[in-house]
């Protein structure tokens, strides 16, 4: 099976929307598969063990370590463009937001290339709310309007009336490649957003899980450690190069369903909706305590109104083994970033002015052992790939 190089490396998103002649012969077989560039070493021209319509060999993120890039089928493709259509309602125009090289972008061209409709991409440069309504206005009057974009870009549409306006006349708004807080969904919805927290990865095609429900023919299974399988159509063949990671990742049940078991922790909720706890190894052992990082954010979230956005890491601690640490944005940023243990934070913040403060909102939310012996208050969190927190670059700015 060859390969060709695409998108171009240097092409604008306007370049790409105007050339999906490739794509469109991927996914229908007539053509070669397609390997986006910038996924680490160059691939090979070819490759072997391939399943025989395959279209995309895209890189992971690499949140847990070297990226790697997955064999997408032509096959697997079209069933995530159909079952995202019916659970959305219908085909539509989508607006690209999100670069062309990870699976979320590439979804958004895949998915009108299905539809027969034309994207419509937003301009170079950096995320604005005006440049997302204009893209929006230049969408037309269609049918059925949609864009998928990532949880830091949802809250620069919050933030802006432009914003807000250009949101709401979308019929749905995927958000994922990090998690979506609770009280930023909520506000959402308070502003007309129809926002649709997803759930995948580059080995499912992108996200299959819409609102903690599966698409159609997908299929979720936790085994006893809470470990999150997913299983269906949508599931790729498993990663270029790498059969002993392909071997551990990947399986074909006896029914010929494939299974991808990802590395997050997950549970059931009593309404049958998935809930995701975290990153198996962003769990913090502290005091022979395991601590989900998810769910201190949550809290931080619902008891400092002032947080515009947080991530908690476990830190290397002598006595405990490791410490909970958060990391928060405040609405009003304050200048630089400041390393906090019982120093005043920003006495103008609502909620907490510093880690002791913080501590008391939080006791009657989380038991003891989960509250923040660390904080850090920053401009802006550091991120990786298509809107993912960087934890490890996040563990290193604590010091």
């Amino acid at each position: 099976m060859k390969l060709r190089a695409w998108p171009p490396a240097h092409a604008t998103l306007a370049e790409v929307v105007a050339d999906l002649g490739p794509l469109r012969d991927a996914l229908s077989g007539a053509g070669p598969a397609l390997c986006p560039p910038g996924s680490g070493d160059e691939p090979p021209a070819s490759v072997p063990s391939a399943p025989d319509d395959l279209a995309l060999v895209v890189g992971t993120s690499g949140s847990t370590g070297s990226p790697k890039r997955a064999l997408l089928s032509a096959a697997a493709l079209r069933a995530s463009g159909e079952a995202t259509a019916q659970a959305l309602g219908g085909h539509g125009t989508w607006v690209l937001a999100l670069g062309a090289s990870h699976i979320a972008g590439l979804q958004v061209l895949a998915r009108s290339v299905l539809a027969g409709t034309d994207p419509v991409a937003l301009p170079e440069g950096p995320f604005t709310a005006a440049a997302f309504a204009a893209a929006t206005d230049r969408a037309g009057g269609c049918h059925r309007l949609y864009t998928s974009v990532v949880p830091t870009q949802l809250v620069r549409l919050l933030d802006s009336p432009v914003g807000r306006a250009a949101g709401a006349r979308y019929d749905a708004i995927l958000v994922g490649g990090a998690a979506l807080r609770p009280d930023l969904c909520a506000r959402a919805l308070r502003e007309g957003l129809r926002v649709v927290q997803t759930y995948g990865m580059t080995e499912t095609a992108g996200g299959c899980v819409y609102d903690g429900i599966p698409l159609p023919d997908m299929e979720i299974a936790l085994d006893e450690q809470g470990r999150v399988s997913l299983g269906g159509p949508c599931v790729a063949h498993g990663y270029l190069g790498l059969p002993q990671l392909s071997d551990e990742a990947f399986r074909v049940d006896g029914a010929g369903r494939r299974w991808f078991r990802t590395s997050d922790l997950g549970s059931i909720e009593a309404d049958g909706r998935l809930r995701i706890l975290g990153r198996a190894d962003d769990l913090i052992n502290t005091g022979g305590y395991k601590v989900a990082p998810s769910v201190v954010e949550e809290a931080i979230t619902a008891a400092w109104p002032a947080v515009r956005d947080v991530v908690v890491v476990g830190l290397p601690d002598p006595q405990w083994g490791e410490a909970v640490a958060a990391a928060v944005v405040l609405q009003q940023p304050t200048e630089g970033a400041t390393a906090v243990d019982a120093t005043a934070v920003d006495p103008t913040a609502e909620g907490a002015t510093d880690l002791a403060e913080l501590r008391e909102l939080l006791r009657e939310a989380l038991p003891p052992h989960a509250l923040p012996q660390r904080l850090l208050v920053l401009d802006e969190l550091p991120l990786r790939g298509p809107g993912k927190p960087d934890r490890a670059a996040l563990a290193r700015r604590f010091g």
